[in-house]
């Protein structure tokens, strides 16, 4: 019988397995304050529990397995002042994402849709990420003025080459092929099979040969068609000389080195410099650091200009016009960038 906290998000004993559902079909999942904490007390609760031996997670509706934490609320909050509600959140979701890390339990996230920003968060530190043929993950958070939190700051520089430092940058999707050609998921099956894969799971199967057991194999996408490319270019040692790189290789007839450098050019100049000294740092951080930096950027960020500029114009009015400050990279201070890395004034979380 489902465990309803709230029907945003629902749980369930299901056999051997929890099931965590998320139910905002509407909202593409997104998540809430709520959500994040009654999902974090549930994990820590199924841990405890020797009668759950894994954990499964899923996305109501099929449009979206997650699509991030609710950014128009975030917004509307940090708008009116209420900035210890906004880093309130920030910190529980942080959290969170650190406790599916640490979990021993098997953590399996099946992923149907969208998933992006916090839903990468609750499904990428989990043991078994498996993507259905309509996966799309994108951290699309230059494109409002933000920056790839969540964790990316350990993840996505540890993927292969420099396509962790493409995904950061651009916010560009990628699908179920080119996820498990880096290592974002674990598996793929069709979402037709989800159903299955998660009464087997709950009948106490072995994990790994029930995911085995109902495995497809996508067609890698545009990470390994441009691996070359991207390599190349975003090795770059600056935002400006990467630019630089792709319309060098634009002009000799790359289309995708145009269409990205088309892209970046239309990210807020702060958001990549921030996203691009985060791929540097990153590689040399724990996990807990990771997400004790992002919660330093949150703070500097929710108090600038770009991340309201930018939900404004992508999720609030819609015009698709943001007005970044400053508008150029020329115009980006580095001294600005490296102290919002800095360690806050005041106490800071622990994510260890």
């Amino acid at each position: 019988m489902a465990d309803e906290v709230d029907s945003d998000i629902l749980f369930e004993l299901r056999g051997s397995a929890g099931l965590v559902t998320l139910n905002r079909p509407r909202a593409l999942n997104a998540l809430t304050l709520p959500m994040v904490r009654a999902m974090h007390a549930r994990l820590l609760a199924w841990e405890a529990d020797p009668a759950v031996t894994r954990i499964v997670v899923r996305g109501a509706g099929g449009r979206a397995f997650c699509a991030g934490g609710d950014i128009r609320r975030i917004h509307d909050l940090g708008r009116a002042g209420r900035l210890d509600e906004v880093m309130a959140f920030w910190g529980a979701e942080y959290a969170l994402d650190a406790a599916v890390r640490r979990l021993t339990t098997p953590y399996v996230a099946l992923i149907e849709g969208i998933v992006m920003g916090g839903g990468v968060g609750i499904s990428v530190h989990g043991s078994h990420r498996v993507a259905a043929e309509t996966y799309r993950f994108a951290m699309p958070e230059t494109g409002i003025g933000f920056f790839p939190d969540v964790g990316m700051s350990f993840t996505l520089p540890r993927l292969p080459g420099r396509t962790g430092t493409y995904l950061a940058l651009t916010g560009g999707q990628i699908g179920a092929g080119d996820a498990l050609h880096v290592g974002l998921a674990t598996h793929a099956a069709g979402a037709a099979e989800f159903d299955g894969i998660v009464e087997a799971l709950a009948d106490g199967g072995d994990v790994d040969a029930v995911l085995a057991r109902h495995a497809s194999a996508p067609a890698p996408g545009v990470l390994a068609e441009e691996r070359g490319t991207i390599d190349a270019c975003f090795a770059a040692p600056s935002v400006r000389e990467i630019l630089g790189r792709l319309d060098v290789a634009a002009s000799a007839g790359s289309g995708f080195a145009a269409q990205t450098a088309s892209l970046l050019r239309s990210r807020s100049p702060t958001s990549l410099c921030i996203a691009h000294e985060q791929m540097r740092r990153g590689r040399d951080m724990s996990f807990a650091d990771a997400l004790r930096t992002e919660y330093r950027l949150c703070s500097r960020v929710m108090r600038g200009h770009d991340f309201y500029e930018g939900v404004r114009a992508v999720i609030v009015e819609k015009d698709g016009e943001p007005a970044w400050r400053p508008a150029a990279l020329d115009a980006i201070d580095p001294g600005a960038i490296e102290a919002a890395f800095a360690p806050l004034d005041g106490p800071e979380p622990d994510f260890g």
